[in-house]
């Protein structure tokens, strides 16, 4: 992995980010900008790597499909050669994790790229981008599958599962500086409509095959990624049908079934790492609320029957960021001392209900972290590609 898997993950979000973006860029600090046109300097002398630059022999996929390992599954010391055995909340540091590191880096260099154009115009960073794009979905070469047969896949259980879909959510930033390059005039159309196409794909299979359905079906942060992403991929793709399923899912499924009436999420705080996984699931449920809102509708302002909103887990969580010591749950078996970051629904909330409290709180926690765990469950690095409507 070269230079920029290593760069600060941009994550630094302004106040004025509520007041529309003409405003924003207008009055945008020249540090934050000037960091981005650093990052984006350094993307453009990367090259293209894909799924196709390495493979695991333990895959049951070819040459062009994705592939990854369960997190928290280990040699069974009694057994070497016999199945894994569960650690929940460890990750092992010996699965393959070669493909997820370059979808990462992948979703990095788009983000920045786009950021980039954002901020001057230059089309020059669209076309350095589409290097990538093209690698990852058109070229016959090193183009991914759009599906996920063989994520999370477990040695001597399965060959792939519905969990590993949440892979997936690294490519939100690369949709997103899709939708927000496209109608730059250096674009190929049939490229980027080959490039919509496969997103369009990859909406049909994880709607329609079971690991999708699965994963759908999913009581936690599970189910809210599925959401996530396909919302994101939705959006890019002008699928109106899937928005509309995603509104629905996040008022009838999402909020009902994993948000407490003080706000928290249970079937979070009963994992091994109840921090983290409440804090990774409130920046996704943020995160729907950000791309499902619109002029006709905001996900901000729906309420439950007994007066459940997204609003009481900000304010259930809010404080436990601006004060760790306050938790009251077990720590974390693993990374309790690298959160909290400066996480996205602390910017979203302040965004819709300009509560000062989160914005300083935001404003003074890490925005450039290195720890590669932190960077896997931070999938919002890029926030001026989310400003865009």
């Amino acid at each position: 992995m070269k230079v920029f898997a290593k760069i600060l993950i941009i994550s630094v979000l302004f106040p004025l980010i509520g007041i529309g973006q003409s405003s924003f860029f207008k009055t945008i600090s020249p540090i934050l900008k000037n960091q981005i046109l650093s990052n984006a300097k350094i993307a453009m002398t990367e090259k293209p790597i894909t799924v196709t630059a390495q493979q695991c022999e333990r895959s049951a996929g070819g040459l062009h499909d994705f592939y990854s390992e369960g997190d928290y599954w280990w040699q069974n010391p009694d057994n070497p050669n016999g199945p894994y055995i569960q650690r929940d909340g460890q990750s092992n540091p010996n699965n393959f994790v070669a493909h997820r590191k370059a979808m990462i880096r992948f979703s990095q260099i788009i983000g920045t790229l786009a950021s980039a154009y954002m901020l001057t115009k230059d089309e020059k960073y669209v076309k350095k981008a589409f290097e990538h794009l093209n690698a990852w979905f058109v070229d016959e070469k090193t183009y991914m599958n759009p599906s996920l047969l063989y994520a999370q896949a477990i040695k001597g259980k399965v060959t792939g599962r519905g969990t590993g879909l949440i892979d997936m959510i690294q490519m939100m930033e690369v949709a997103q500086g899709v939708l927000v390059m496209q109608n730059a005039k250096v674009i190929n159309k049939q490229e980027l409509e080959k490039v919509k196409d496969w997103f369009s794909k990859y909406l049909v299979w994880v709607n329609s095959h079971p690991y999708g359905v699965e994963e759908r079906e999913a009581k936690n942060n599970h189910g809210t990624c599925w959401v996530m992403q396909v919302a994101s991929f939705a959006k890019l793709t002008g699928n109106q049908e899937m928005l509309d399923y995603c509104k629905n899912r996040f008022k009838t499924i999402l909020l009902p079934s994993q948000i407490e009436k003080d706000g928290s999420f249970p079937l979070e705080l009963k994992r091994t790492k109840p921090y983290g996984y409440s804090l990774f699931n409130l920046d996704a449920m943020t995160t729907v609320c950000h791309i499902l809102s619109d002029e006709n509708e905001s996900l901000w302002d729906f309420i439950l029957e007994d007066g459940r909103t997204l609003k009481k887990g900000v304010e259930f969580l809010y404080p436990f960021v601006e004060n760790k010591a306050t938790w009251k749950n077990p720590q974390d078996v693993m990374y309790w001392n690298e959160w909290p970051v400066a996480q996205p629904f602390l910017i979203f909330g302040y965004q819709k209900y300009k509560e000062k409290a989160w914005f300083d709180t935001w404003k003074k926690l890490e925005h450039f972290p290195k720890n590669e765990e932190v960077i896997r469950n931070l999938p919002i690095r890029n926030p001026l590609i989310w400003i865009y409507h």
